[in-house]
């Protein structure tokens, strides 16, 4: 796939393996995992790190290799059961944060013209994202703005 705001092409990532079911080795109750899960998220941790973390620490010294094949369900799934869930998604998270970064870096060298549109990108990214999620993750009157972002992130 295309990257957006450039004229390259993306780079393609590795796949999963094709399987239906767990490894052997591999042979963890899907309430431990969930519970670990709910834990990890407690502690403060994105659904993504919690992946990372059940792969390489797993639970109870057993590594975890995909939450949803082991459960039948995924990370974000087991939070919202749980009501452990962040009040908005990781990938906008994160692109508020960059945000907050950029606009910060701009303050200070406003003659950073390459940062200064790379700001905008972002900012159009964010802007998209918050479209795609409007009515079901957040808000229906949620804007963007530098100011909602920094009360966001603060909480």
């Amino acid at each position: 796939m295309a990257r957006m705001h450039t004229r390259r092409r993306g780079s393609s990532g590795s796949d999963k393996p094709a399987t239906d079911e767990t490894p052997e080795w591999s042979d963890v109750d899907a309430e431990d995992i969930e519970s670990r899960v709910v834990e990890l998220a407690e502690q403060g941790h994105d659904p993504s790190v919690i992946g990372l973390k059940l792969r390489d620490e797993g639970v109870k010294g057993v590594p975890v290799p995909d939450v949803k094949l082991a459960t039948g369900k995924k990370v974000t799934e087991i939070l919202e059961e749980h009501d452990a869930d962040a009040d908005l998604p990781e990938d906008l998270r994160n692109l508020m944060s960059q945000a907050i970064r950029l606009r910060e870096h701009m303050e200070e060298n406003g003659q950073d013209h390459q940062n200064k549109r790379a700001l905008q990108n972002t900012e159009s990214k964010i802007r998209r994202l918050a479209d795609y999620y409007r009515g079901d993750e957040i808000d229906e009157e949620f804007t963007y703005t530098y100011e909602n972002a920094v009360e966001y992130l603060e909480e």
